[in-house]
Order: structure tokens, then C-alpha cells, then sequence
């Protein structure tokens, strides 16, 4: 061990660990393997419960940024339900958390595999007019509500292209030309609604959702009195420290008050912020030039892959900027690819082979998203119930990366 946790560590990433170093409390877990804290994810529930208590608004649980099921009891007291993107999300939300509502969006759905998602769902949102013409009789027969997408063409990311819905050119949402242009050759369609869903954030604070609210009131504020629901969708950063919670509750209540709408929030990241870790070691020191590397036993193209597509520096405990600390390495992981870089830290003494490295905020978008590309194995998942006490909530082995590629036929 390289000992390069000493001092400690207070950010919000690590605020779990209750100042112990990780060399302590976890020197006994495998190497690569997520850990998600529990009584972080509580403390992210009880704020979002309290949310709701205050508002009367509904919070729902987008499975797509977190959706480590063993968890979902940790959560279930303070949400309203799920959020699925498609049919196994959809299940998944209708198992594993019962009797809580079940919201389903989808940028287009399958004929084949709407019947079975009519069984899972309460909610069902359409990305267009024309799926909504096409599958919304059928769920409103089976008693389902309805809603539309809308694009309210107010952008308001910056440096997250990949993820701005507002987008010039965005496949989703309806702009309020598309929806009128369908209406007045379909006007049956306003009655297949019952609300209207945007969702045009990430990562970001209330004063986002503020101007977004206004742009949805400009061009769609004459069709919501008609609507009994307004779901904000979501990207709403709310467990972050320092979010402006008094001006989400403003916006909440204003749109309860001016158009008589139940209000509903489908947060991902925010249900489970700074609630996970990722522990790795050292495989490999090398230097190429005035380059210092080393190979972790991780990779950000499958174990962390936010970091390629967003992209995403995650925190590392006990390190600091580039030159910041005394040693500056490049991380890297195993695989093949040469864009496989973690990014560049700083720590207080040199790295060596073995040393433990401990990844923060590893919860969101990280076991629903990984793969085992090159063959890389997929880290077990741990719940930590309190610091030092572990819990294996599964284990993956070479069978789980071959069963992904083909089967024998019988």
C-alpha cells in the first residue's frame, strides 16, 4: 500500500466514509468492486421525501441512472414510484417496488412488446403525436393515463451537447408546430391526454427549471388547464449541496397553482448522489516522456462510462488537480482502448503496484451502464450498511460476459 489516503478526505463524495480511510474499511473487499451506502442513500431520500411533504408534489426514481433493485426498500419510503425508459425498466419498477405508480417514457414504442408493458404501467408518455395516435386508444381502454413529450426549444446546457434535448434537430419531444400540425389533422388526439412531460436538464440547479418553466408556459401554457398532470421530468441536481431548493418549490407551486396540475419529478442521479464507490488498485506504474501513468484494474470505457461520453472527472479520495500534490498521474484502465483514461490526479507520495485508489459518486450511471468489453469482468456490488459493514448484493464471473454473446441451441 502507497498509504495515500493520509490527511483524510471531507468532500461530499467521501462524507460517508465519516473521515475513515478507506485502507481501513475496505482492505477486505475485492479489487475492482462498486460499494453503494446505504444511509447515504437514505439522507438523499429523507431531503427528496421532505420535498414532497412540502410541495405535494410527486417524486419518482428514473431507473435509468440508478436502478440497483436490493436498494430500492432503502428508498421506497420518500418516493412515489419509477420512472422506467423502456419495457424491462418498466417490470423491474413494478417488481421490485411495489404498489408504488409506474411511469414509463419511451422515444418510440414496439407493437410487440406494448400488451406486456400495458401490465407494469400506470403512466405511459409518448415521444409523438403519432404514437400517441397509434398506441394511445389501446392503453386508455386499460384505464392507463396519458401523456405527450414536449420540446419547449429552450436550451439551457452548456458543454453537455450529447445530452440536451433542446437540441437543434432533438428526436425528443414534440415542439408546440409538431403538436398543432397534428391536430388539425387528428383533433380526437387532445383527448387522449391527460398530461404533458418535459424533461431538459442535467446535472443542473433550479434556476434551469425556472427559465425552462417559463418557455413551457409561453408555448404550451394554454393547453395545461386542460391537463390534470405536469411531470418536470428530470436533471434536477436537488441532493447536491448548495441547491437553490426555495426556487424548485417556487416553480412547483406556481405550476399547481396557475394550471390545478398534480406535479411530478422523475430525478435519477439525485436519489442516489454521492452514494457509491468504486474501489480499485494499482496493476502498473509506467512513464512515456514527462508522463506519468498507471494502469488501474479498472476501466472508464466499461466500468465508469460517463467519463468517456459526458465527459466526467469522477472525485478520487486523498487526490488533488494536476500539480496540485507533489506526483501527477495519468489513470488509465486495462483495455485496449487508447482513449481508455480515467483522467489526470495528483497525489501526496508516488504511486506503486498495488496501492488501493477509491473512485466517489459511483452509484449513478455506473452498474446500469457498464459492459464487458475486451472481456473485462464486471465488479461485484456491495451495500455498505454502515461504515466497515458489508453486504455482496451480487457476483459477476466469466459466464455473465459469455451468456451476453450467444448460447448453445437446444
Amino acid at each position: 500500500m502507497g498509504g495515500q489516503f493520509a490527511g483524510g478526505d471531507l468532500r461530499p463524495p467521501f462524507a460517508g466514509l465519516l473521515g475513515q480511510p478507506p485502507e481501513k474499511l475496505i482492505i477486505n473487499l475485492p479489487s475492482p468492486c462498486y460499494v453503494i451506502d446505504e444511509e447515504q442513500l437514505k439522507k438523499n431520500g429523507e431531503l427528496l421525501g421532505r420535498l414532497a411533504e412540502d410541495t405535494g408534489c410527486k417524486v419518482l426514481l428514473a431507473q435509468k441512472a440508478f436502478s440497483n433493485f436490493n436498494l430500492y426498500p432503502v428508498l421506497a419510503p420518500y418516493l412515489a414510484g419509477t420512472e422506467a425508459s423502456g419495457l424491462y425498466e418498466a417490470r423491474l419498477g413494478f417488481e421490485e417496488m411495489p404498489k408504488k405508480e409506474v411511469h414509463v417514457f419511451c422515444a418510440a414504442y414496439r407493437e410487440d412488446e406494448f400488451e406486456e408493458l400495458l401490465s407494469y404501467a400506470d403512466h405511459i408518455v409518448f415521444n409523438s403525436p403519432g404514437q400517441l395516435l397509434k398506441f394511445g386508444p389501446a392503453a386508455k381502454e386499460r384505464g392507463k393515463s396519458l401523456g405527450l413529450r414536449i420540446n419547449p426549444e429552450h436550451s439551457t446546457q452548456e458543454g453537455h451537447a450529447i445530452y440536451d434535448p433542446c437540441a437543434p434537430g432533438s428526436r425528443l419531444g414534440a415542439t408546440r408546430a409538431q403538436l398543432d400540425d397534428a391536430l388539425s389533422h387528428h383533433p380526437q388526439l387532445f383527448k387522449l391526454l391527460d398530461g404533458l412531460h418535459f424533461h431538459t436538464l442535467c446535472e443542473q440547479d433550479s434556476d434551469a427549471l425556472l427559465s425552462t418553466l417559463k418557455a413551457v408556459e409561453s408555448g404550451f401554457g394554454d393547453l395545461l388547464p386542460r391537463m390534470q398532470w405536469l411531470n418536470l421530468g428530470g436533471g434536477h441536481h436537488i441532493t447536491r449541496p448548495g441547491y437553490d431548493m426555495d426556487t424548485l418549490k417556487q416553480c412547483i407551486h406556481y405550476a399547481q397553482d396557475k394550471w390545478n396540475v398534480q406535479v411530478y419529478l422523475e430525478p435519477g442521479e439525485a436519489w442516489a448522489l454521492n452514494a457509491g464507490y468504486l474501489v480499485t488498485r494499482v496493476l502498473d506504474v509506467i512513464r512515456n516522456g514527462d508522463t506519468h501513468l498507471a494502469i488501474l484494474d479498472v476501466s472508464a470505457a466499461c466500468h465508469m462510462p460517463d467519463v468517456l461520453e459526458m465527459p466526467y472527472r469522477p472525485p478520487l479520495y486523498g487526490s488533488g488537480e494536476p500539480g496540485e500534490k507533489p506526483h501527477t498521474y495519468r489513470l488509465g484502465g486495462p483495455t485496449c482502448l487508447a482513449g481508455d483514461i480515467i483522467g489526470d490526479y495528483s497525489f501526496n507520495k508516488p504511486l506503486q503496484a498495488g496501492d488501493l485508489l477509491l473512485f466517489g459518486d459511483m452509484a449513478i450511471y455506473t452498474t446500469c451502464k457498464n459492459n464487458t468489453f475486451n472481456g473485462m469482468p464486471l465488479p461485484d456490488i456491495y451495500a455498505m450498511e454502515k461504515p466497515g459493514k458489508f453486504k455482496r448484493l451480487t457476483h459477476f464471473g466469466y459466464e455473465n460476459f459469455k451468456r451476453r454473446l450467444g448460447g448453445r441451441q437446444v
